[in-house]
């Protein structure tokens, strides 16, 4: 499920999406996007989820999943690698509002994006002109630290069970992100289908396996 609003409304909240990833600067794994409005009262506590303990982040996790209106997108490495980070993570801000929309049923009043850029003009599909960009948002707007809870415990919970079909990566550890273990593991193992290979300590691992057959 990509999508969900709570069974009793969202009241009289109005209707601001916090929109934010997870997932741009790791090897390996997908980038995972999450939109978010949020209920009345909403989920005490949200914040960047950088700044959340993981226990913190588990237990907002499931609150805004049930009380809040959300779309979650997922883009794939081997999708990534064909647009580059940058606009595999615009696509994903894109399908995730539009999928927050599609559930509401009607648009909203305005799109608050954490970083520097909006999809305007840069996504084909993108129709929130209006939309503005916050850098650090996931700490100054709570819909946008909802937004970061979400996508990175959806990403880092895909991480996980990537990481039992790909052992030795420490994948459950550092979700993909290129730690000491990890590269050493790229260099005596190689790439996974996983992996980005567009990244270049991947594209480098790649070089050396085939120099090495």
């Amino acid at each position: 499920m990509f999508s969900a609003t709570p069974h009793k409304g969202l009241g009289s909240a109005p209707l601001v999406v916090g929109v934010d990833e997870a997932g741009r600067g790791p090897l390996a794994g997908p980038v995972v996007a999450a939109a978010v409005v949020l209920c009345k009262p909403c989920p005490g506590g949200l914040d960047d989820s950088k700044k959340l303990s993981a226990k913190r982040r588990a237990a907002l996790e499931p609150q805004i999943r049930e009380r809040c209106a959300w779309g979650l997108a997922v883009i794939e490495p081997a999708e990534i690698d064909r647009l580059n980070i940058f606009h595999a993570t615009m696509r994903a801000m894109t399908l995730a509002v539009a999928r927050l929309v599609e559930t509401l049923g009607c648009e909203p009043e305005t799109v608050l994006i954490d970083g520097n850029m909006t999809p305007h003009g840069r996504q084909s599909d993108w129709r929130w002109a209006d939309a503005r960009a916050i850098v650090g948002g996931d700490g100054k707007e709570r819909c946008i630290g909802a937004a970061s809870i979400l996508a990175k415990e959806y990403r880092d919970r895909l991480m996980r069970e990537a990481a039992l079909r790909h052992p030795g990566y420490g994948w459950d550890r550092n979700a993909g992100y290129g730690t000491a273990e990890h590269l050493e593991a790229l260099r005596t193992r190689g790439p996974t289908p996983l992996h980005r290979r567009s990244f270049a300590p991947v594209a480098q691992a790649d070089l050396f396996a085939e120099s090495a057959a």
